[in-house]
């Protein structure tokens, strides 16, 4: 069987997209690994009707919806490896050595996350420290935040976390990349600047109570955010020669083409930044009307 899409990745650009192409009425399959950038989340938000939601509830929310429409399967898969067999097609390989082939591909295959080199983190990201003030920022108001952040431009970050919780400490872990600038503007509002490098993060059950300093300082924060380093979770997009752009995210039209002729991509994969849930899904509806598009004009020549 030759697909008409095959959609690599089941988070909400792909599960969009899925739907969007089972009313279309085209014959797609999508494949989901089950490892989604969001997974250590308890809830998103600023998705209107699904402000709150667990990632998890979501997911199945959404797949029933695409349930719905019988010409959309699903498969909790790894796709291993995209080839182009000739012209108009690509067969697609998973972990278990199936393959697949298909006219179109969607790579809504998300982002990565690496957290800074710091001990214990990873026991706090998620419960009380996160990667985006929009998401997470009325939850935390209010009270004493650590930004860490080891970036030049973690003024700008900073400032909008500001706008939170007046009570907020940037730490720079050991660097000295902030701005001169950007340190005079923070602490004019009374922002503290903390380079000290960071030697451990204290607290229980998720929730952060206190930040060890290399010189000694120690200082107690409730919560916070950090800046985190997105990156491509594999190289399907690369090794099918697909353009990135600076902040590492594949390059895609208005309706998601990528410079590769019937590669598609939506997502956090392309976006990078914002990276939201209604964003991505918004961009999994603007893909897949790109592959009904380019479908429909192929059948008209």
């Amino acid at each position: 069987m030759i697909f008409d899409c095959i959609i690599v990745g089941g988070g909400p650009a792909g599960l969009n997209a899925a739907l969007v192409l089972g009313r279309a009425r085209r014959k797609a399959i999508m494949f989901d690994d089950k490892q989604p950038r969001n997974f250590v989340a308890h809830a998103s938000h600023g998705f209107i009707t699904r402000d709150g939601v667990s990632p998890k509830g979501f997911r199945n929310l959404a797949q029933l919806d695409i349930d719905n429409y019988p010409s959309i399967e699903r498969k909790d898969e790894t796709i291993v490896s995209i080839t182009p067999t000739d012209s108009t097609c690509f067969t697609l390989e998973t972990t278990h050595g199936q393959t697949y082939t298909s006219k179109k591909v969607i790579l809504a295959t998300g982002l990565k996350e690496t957290l800074p080199n710091i001990n214990g983190i990873k026991d706090y990201y998620g419960e009380s420290i996160f990667s985006c003030p929009y998401c997470n920022g009325w939850e935390l108001r209010d009270q004493p935040l650590v930004f860490i952040s080891e970036k030049q431009d973690a003024g700008h970050m900073a400032k909008l976390i500001y706008h939170w919780s007046k009570d907020l400490i940037v730490c720079t872990n050991g660097t000295n990349n902030l701005p001169k600038a950007d340190e005079q503007s923070l602490q004019k509002k009374g922002i503290k600047i903390q380079k000290d490098q960071i030697i451990n993060l204290v607290g229980a059950k998720g929730q952060l109570e206190k930040i060890i300093f290399k010189s000694g300082i120690e200082l107690n924060r409730n919560g916070g955010f950090v800046s985190t380093d997105p990156k491509q979770p594999n190289g399907l997009a690369v090794e099918l020669g697909c353009q990135l752009n600076q902040d590492g995210g594949i390059v895609v039209d208005q309706l998601g083409r990528t410079n590769v002729d019937g590669i598609y991509a939506a997502g956090d994969s392309a976006i990078v930044n914002p990276a939201k849930l209604i964003v991505a899904a918004a961009h999994g509806v603007r893909a897949a009307m790109g592959v009904n598009s380019d479908l429909t004009t192929a059948c008209f020549q």
